[in-house]
């Protein structure tokens, strides 16, 4: 019989409606029940395509036995930490800081006053490895919750504490709030380059994250600096992960880390925002440089987001899963992407599958489990036949296509769809394909249609067209402002400023503090036990630096100094930890680039279909200057009273002209689109 989980929403959650244990949503319900009952809560995070999740869910909470003793002796709770980001974010933070280290699936034991007492992440069904079965911890928690009920309330009750005393807001208050200089950019520079694997590419070691935010930082930098050497760590980095395992070289998108340092295995899940945020990194590794490795990865990429994960609605679905059925009806990690050279002579041939073994480093020792590989693109010295290549992918597509498909988790986030449109909407203007800006177009539309009300409050999820009932989080609006402006540059639609616009009031009124700094959920969302407040970069930018960018590109639109004046207090916390620690804060970094820079303002006026207006419109929006922040309209409409940019910006002797400007103080105009690009070349 279905448990109460069978009336949510998220894919996640219903992936356990099934189970013997009497799950419960997070809930003031769960937690009365829990009062009422004198257990404690046992509260399960995790996340659709998360294969240790998926194993214990399998292991653990399938199993008949032990869900009785769940039961019987707690209220258990599940969530779905891309639901309700800041309930993960505030246990997260105790489990780290009580064993060191975190991940999902997150197992916390909680009071009815939803204290913590007791944390882990996975646990298995029998000992291992020094790690106590799941068994054993309930068995330890109810007696100590039966025996030594003080003592943990004592514990829980330290915790909250310990919690409530790291105020990040009051030691930025005591500091220097300013944004960076240059000398503190540079330093952040020197940081990464003694992190930087130079034989390997990328950051630190195993487990290697594709570090998009920091990468982005590097490409402003150069710009705004011509450091070689920022510019040689994103090249390297960018050719080093499009030719590792970590990249589908089949069907593209990236994978959501490598296993190891060399990008070899990845584990296999695919995430919405790691392919948006770097399908925006090689389209801006292609306008500084002309790659086309660059171009090929962005453009593919890109295409991987709106072939497997667009929904019907127009948004696109948050991940596909790492796991699917293997042929045998086991499920199994990377079934669907690995090869071995007999599979591949299967469906190519003796001859085609020598040599696609060969041009995707596919071995009969194999570089996963059991003899399969992960197809990458070794260096083998020479150029491979392109067309050969092309049939070889196609073939082995097709035949991929066949096997079971990993699951999608078709929930929409909000967060990660403005991404999305920021993406898809650059790299569709860079590369001529109106169809990606059609796309971020659509998605652009659904969020303002479900996602966001008459207050300009956004709701955090969707699905299938029906909002869910979780509130936005700081990174929510940061992000799909972030993904408006981007849009409004590339269409010349000034409504899409005005809606970023009102989503960067709501951020100013609900998340802003008096001192500037920001906090990650509302003023008036539900309180937990402490409000959640992280400005430094998980697998996204963080909602605070997020927050500065959006800001500061809006502020350059409409030469509001409220919004300016916002961001570069938001940017303080970029100096306080720029040098410290400038591979988890590589955002805030990027955004100071920008406001150092300026950022530099382009008004490009004149008639939309005048090939003159599209030919400047083309030069401002490749631009490598940091943040530069574009306008488009025509002499005589009303784009600017959506965007203040425009006004008073006449065509030059009746021809269409753009103007260069930094704080609505502009150059000459000029009607030559090389001469706009010389100058927006820092």
């Amino acid at each position: 019989m279905p448990n109460r989980l069978a009336h949510e929403t998220s894919p996640y959650l219903l992936q356990h409606a099934d189970n013997p244990v009497d799950w419960w949503p997070w809930s003031a319900e769960a937690f009365e029940e829990a009062r009422r009952r004198g257990v404690p809560v046992l509260l399960s995070v995790g996340y659709s395509s998360c294969h240790w999740c998926h194993v214990m869910a399998h292991e653990s909470f399938e199993d008949p036995q032990l869900a009785a003793v769940l039961n019987e002796h707690f209220v258990a709770v599940k969530v779905d930490r891309e639901e309700r980001p800041d309930v993960d974010a505030v246990y997260m933070e105790a489990v780290q800081a009580a064993t060191g280290q975190g991940g999902w699936p997150m197992t916390v034991f909680l009071t009815p006053d939803a204290e913590p007492f007791y944390f882990g992440t996975y646990f298995p069904p029998a000992p291992r490895h020094g790690m106590p079965s799941f068994g054993q911890v309930l068995e330890g928690v109810r007696s100590a919750w039966a025996d030594r009920r003080d003592e943990v309330g004592e514990v829980a009750g330290r915790i909250v504490a310990d919690l409530a005393g790291r105020s990040l807001a009051e030691s930025l208050a005591k500091g220097d709030q300013r944004p960076p200089r240059p000398e503190e950019l540079a330093g952040a520079l020197m940081g990464l380059t003694r992190d930087f694997d130079a034989v390997h590419g990328g950051f630190g070691g195993a487990p290697k994250f594709p570090p998009a935010m920091v990468l982005e930082f590097l490409l402003r930098h150069h710009a705004r600096t011509g450091s070689a050497g920022a510019l040689e760590m994103v090249e390297a980095t960018c050719a080093a992960m499009a030719r590792g395992g970590i990249y589908d070289q089949l069907g593209g998108g990236f994978a959501r880390y490598s296993v190891d340092r060399e990008w070899v295995v990845p584990h296999f899940e695919k995430m919405l925002y790691d392919n948006a945020l770097l399908c925006r990194v090689y389209a801006h590794l292609w306008r500084a440089t002309g790659s086309d490795l660059a171009r090929r990865i962005a453009l593919e990429t890109a295409d991987f987001m709106v072939r497997e994960l667009r929904t019907a609605q127009g948004g696109f679905a948050s991940a596909l899963d790492a796991d699917s059925d293997d042929g045998t009806g086991r499920h199994a990690e990377g079934a669907y992407y690995v090869w071995t050279p007999e599979q591949l002579r299967a469906v190519l041939g003796e001859r085609d599958g020598e040599f696609a073994a060969m041009y995707f480093g596919v071995t009969e020792e194999g570089t996963f489990e059991e003899g399969a590989s992960v197809l990458q693109l070794p260096d083998t010295g020479g150029l491979a036949d392109a067309a050969r290549v092309a049939s070889v992918k196609e073939r082995l597509l097709a035949a991929r296509a066949e096997r079971p498909r990993p699951g999608r988790d078709d929930k929409i986030v909000a967060s990660w769809n403005g991404l999305a449109v920021a993406a898809l909407a650059e790299t569709g203007a860079y590369f001529d394909r109106p169809d990606l800006v059609q796309a971020a177009t659509d998605a652009a539309d659904l969020l303002i249609r479900v996602h966001m009300d008459w207050q300009a409050r956004l709701h955090r999820t969707s699905r299938d067209g029906t909002p869910g009932t979780n509130s936005g989080v700081l990174d929510d609006y940061a992000n799909v402002a972030e993904g408006l402006l981007a849009l409004a540059s590339v269409t010349g639609e000034g409504v899409w400023v005005e809606f970023a616009g009102f989503l960067l009031d709501t951020v100013l009124v609900q998340f802003t503090a008096p001192d500037g700094t920001l906090y990650d959920t509302a003023a008036d969302a539900e309180r937990l036990i402490r409000r959640p407040q992280d400005p430094t970069d998980n697998a996204t930018p963080s909602g605070w630096t997020a927050a500065a960018g959006a800001l500061l590109s809006y502020a350059a639109l409409t030469g509001s100094s409220l919004h300016r004046d916002a961001a570069e207090r938001a940017l303080g916390v970029v100096t306080a930890l720029g040098g410290r620690a400038p591979r988890f804060i590589g955002w805030g970094l990027a955004v100071a680039e920008a406001a150092l820079d300026g950022p530099r303002e382009v008004a490009v006026v004149g008639p939309p279909d005048d090939p003159a207006t599209r030919a400047l419109h083309r030069a401002a929006l490749l631009g490598t200057a940091p943040g530069t922040v574009v306008a488009l309209g025509a002499p005589g409409e009303d784009d600017a009273v959506e965007v203040p940019l425009l006004m008073a910006r006449p065509l030059v002797d009746g021809r269409p002209a753009a103007y260069v400007c930094r704080h609505f103080a502009c150059e000459r105009p000029t009607t030559d689109p090389e001469e706009l690009a010389e100058r927006l070349r820092s």
